[in-house]
């Protein structure tokens, strides 16, 4: 199944290591990411389309628990 995150993250070196090293432990493989920095030029603004066979509650409940990561948001792609 394929599911879209949205993600708001602090601009820090290895943001998005650790966003992508988190979705492929969890059993995820990133299919395409996209990024802006926001006007504020302290966070990103990130999306990113991961397919997996395993519910993506957990991989919402690991991101959240990311420092870097200040909101984080999935749904499924239709």
């Amino acid at each position: 199944m394929r599911y879209r995150l949205d993600l708001t993250l602090r601009q820090s070196e290895g943001a998005l290591t650790r966003v992508l090293g988190t979705a492929e432990r969890r059993g995820f493989r990133p299919v395409t990411v996209e990024g802006e920095t926001h006007s504020d030029g302290d966070r990103w603004h990130l999306q990113m389309t991961v397919e997996g066979e395993r519910p993506a509650e957990g991989l919402h409940q690991q991101l959240a628990k990311l420092y870097d990561c200040l909101d984080v948001q999935v749904q499924p792609c239709l």
